[in-house]
């Protein structure tokens, strides 16, 4: 198995974890990651299809390690595949420790995203 050392897509938003995001176990909320995924994701989705869109689908998630406050999380999206109405982005989030600057990947998913119009209905992504 081949060991990933840098992320694959761009990145696509960044931020810091802070002691309020913690879990009871200390280390940062699993659901506070996987909201900063869906952002990033809504984020090149949006910019893709130059239309709003929604999340319809996470089909996996992965966590790989825990993260630490004080880390700083890059959220990296890759398009896999559009649909007509549909776009599916494979995410990683990888930190970075202030301490050792060396990049870690802590999660992956598959996320769908649908192309909506201003009634909230399907739209193609490619109009």
């Amino acid at each position: 198995m081949d060991i990933q050392t840098e992320p694959a897509g761009i990145l696509s938003i960044r931020v810091v974890a802070m002691p309020a995001d913690t879990n009871a176990s200390g280390d940062i909320f699993g659901g506070w990651l996987v909201s900063h995924m869906d952002l990033a994701g809504v984020c090149e989705s949006t910019r893709r299809s130059r239309c709003r869109t929604v999340t319809v689908a996470i089909n996996s998630l992965n966590f790989i390690k825990p993260v630490s406050v004080g880390d700083i999380v890059g959220c990296y999206t890759e398009l896999l595949k559009v649909g007509r109405t549909s776009m599916q982005f494979k995410i990683e989030c990888w930190t970075q420790s202030l301490k050792h600057q060396q990049l870690s990947k802590v999660a992956e998913g598959d996320f769908v995203y649908v192309a909506i119009d201003e009634n909230g209905k399907p739209q193609p992504v490619d109009r």
